[in-house]
């Protein structure tokens, strides 16, 4: 019972001592210029167009005098806030200011143009970023171990010699059926593998290019196969990935500017790491 009388009661002091602290800065006597809030033309200008990239049309006079008066009491009260401390120790606050200075910084480091030896140098620097992938345009004729009586590779032999033996075989109905496609065009190696499985793309770019070949085996079964044309990876000229490798060196940019710019402020800080013991350690 003493406990429940209490706890209000403490509640209500803690309650009383901030408004006490708020009153005092309400009828305080701080100075008129941190008391003074300024509405100019290029705020009502950010008011308005933030009120017409919501309802797709100006204001009213009446809609843009509640603007108005809505950011003087957003900024009043903004400016209490500060002067009380309540932005100390609070983590969503550290952390949004943390991001700020972060845009703040990562801005002025992006400015200015990047001309073409910069990014070709880039490029040569770093090939593997911007590698063209290697792909492959082939036909392939499906054989299903489940419907081959226990002899998927005598069938699957028996197929391959009659594809050798005429041309004009490909166009009979040989093999089984299945969802998988029976012509791929310049499919890059991911795309090989998630239609047929880990290391088909690879065993494929092993067969000679213009003739039947096989039987190799995918993640259903096995399959005969004809390459058409086999495009080895490459490193690609700058015209071609010029918008990727402009990206990526500014967001390099960005990131060693940042690493400096910390250095550069850490330098002005004393930073006092204490021991933590184990009696005081966090479990």
């Amino acid at each position: 019972m003493r406990r429940l009388l209490r706890e209000p009661l403490f509640h209500f002091l803690l309650a009383g001592i901030a408004i006490f602290a708020l009153a005092g800065r309400v009828g305080g006597g701080s100075d008129s210029a941190g008391q003074r809030i300024v509405v100019d033309d290029v705020t009502v200008a950010n008011l308005v167009t933030g009120f017409e990239r919501t309802w797709m049309r100006p204001p009213t006079p009446d809609e843009l005098s509640g603007l108005v008066e809505d950011f003087v009491k957003e900024e009043i009260l903004y400016r209490e806030a500060l002067a009380l401390g309540l932005d100390r120790d609070d983590v969503v606050i550290r952390r949004r200011l943390r991001q700020k200075m972060e845009f703040l910084q990562a801005d002025m480091a992006d400015r200015g143009e990047i001309g073409d030896a910069e990014l070709l140098a880039f490029l040569d620097e770093n090939p593997e970023r911007f590698e063209v992938p290697a792909s492959v345009t082939f036909r392939q004729i499906f054989v299903d171990p489940q419907r081959s009586n226990g002899a998927p590779e005598a069938r699957a032999a028996e197929i391959l010699a009659l594809l050798q033996s005429d041309p004009d075989a490909a166009g009979q109905p040989l093999g089984d059926a299945t969802l998988l496609p029976p012509i791929l065009r310049r499919a890059t190696p991911r795309v090989v593998s998630g239609q047929f499985g880990p290391g088909f793309f690879e065993a494929i770019a092993e067969l000679p290019a213009g003739s039947w070949a096989g039987p190799v085996p995918s993640t259903y079964g096995l399959h005969l196969v004809l390459v058409d044309e086999l495009e080895p990876s490459r490193r690609p000229e700058l015209g071609e990935v010029r918008p990727a490798v402009e990206r990526e060196l500014r967001a390099v940019r960005r990131s060693e500017a940042g690493e400096r710019f910390y250095r550069q402020l850490r330098e002005r800080y004393e930073v006092v790491i204490e021991d933590v013991g184990p009696s005081t350690a966090s479990p």
